[in-house]
């Protein structure tokens, strides 16, 4: 993976991150109702849970190159078209609108972890998403484990950090994403539509 390449990835996997979604809003609500610190059990929980389903992408992306590059191609422009629906769907989203009712004082740290995990696990769009979105930045003619390897460290990294600083300023932004959630999705979506417009186009 180039330098570029790489850049490319980490901000496209910034716009991921920062876009709403089931575990960015419940590391918001978790921070709200239990506090940054709590609420890292349940990010590092849906961390895992989304390397699990990257690492599934992984494997079946690789079996892909290793069948053919074409089809390898054609992958990447259908998951092209499939970023800049996800764009679209993105843009045309109402505002957020955050409950931060829950069972605080009967949750522990495990169930938080629990609970982050399977935010995660139970949404198989998020499945289909690493299906088209890790295949963008493979080069077949590098080694695969190391591409994958920088990819996920890259992706977990940033997905930790990101709710981390939700969680810590839940009380600031929580309202300000409620108020301005609007103009937030069309960001949001319109980053998804430019990468879903340049990668293919790069190749």
């Amino acid at each position: 993976m180039t330098l570029q390449t790489w850049l490319l990835f980490l901000a496209a996997t910034a716009g991921l991150s920062c876009s709403p979604g089931p575990n960015g809003l419940l590391a918001l609500t978790h921070g709200a109702l239990y506090g940054r610190v709590r609420a890292v059990f349940t990010i590092v929980g849906g961390v895992l849970g989304f390397l699990l389903l990257m690492l599934l992408s992984m494997f079946g992306v690789g079996a892909l190159l290793q069948s053919s590059e074409t089809a390898l191609t054609v992958l990447q422009w259908l998951g092209g078209a499939y970023l800049i629906g996800l764009g679209i769907q993105q843009w045309r989203a109402p505002g957020l609108h955050l409950q931060l009712q829950d069972e605080a004082a009967r949750k522990n740290n495990a169930r938080l972890f629990r609970q982050g995990a399977l935010a995660a696990l139970s949404n198989p769009k998020v499945l289909i998403f690493f299906a088209a979105f890790l295949p963008q930045f493979v080069d077949p003619q590098q080694g695969l484990p190391g591409q994958f390897a920088i990819m996920a460290l890259t992706f977990a990294l940033i997905e930790f950090t990101v709710e981390v600083l939700l969680a810590q300023a839940a009380h600031r932004i929580g309202p300000k994403l409620e108020k301005h959630g609007k103009r937030f999705n069309q960001i949001c979506g319109g980053l998804f539509i430019l990468i879903g417009l340049a990668l293919p186009l790069s190749r």
